[in-house]
């Protein structure tokens, strides 16, 4: 028998009266593509009050409020990359 390896599940929390669907949807592209076979699932979850937080297995890893501000895109996959595999190389994102 093979093992199987952990997969993980993302959750992104955003704010609809800020309009931030799009970064949303975005940032959830990047990850899927990213991670193929470590992520099974990206969540969109709308709220409001200005939330943008990312969660990994329901354990908050960035929220825009703490960080003051948004990550660029290969921030967060850095802070993804290291929890589920800190050995992977994210390419020219690592530059």
């Amino acid at each position: 028998m093979g093992t199987k390896s952990k997969t993980y599940k993302i959750e992104i929390q955003f704010c609809t009266q800020c309009a931030w669907l799009p970064r949303a949807l975005w940032m959830m592209q990047e990850i899927l593509t990213t991670f193929q076979g470590e992520v099974i699932s990206v969540t969109l979850t709308p709220k409001s009050g200005g939330i943008f937080e990312i969660f990994l297995d329901k354990e908050k890893i960035y929220s825009r409020s703490d960080f003051g501000g948004f990550l660029d895109i290969k921030d967060v996959k850095k802070l993804i990359r290291d929890k589920i595999s800190p050995g992977k190389n994210l390419g020219h994102t690592d530059l």
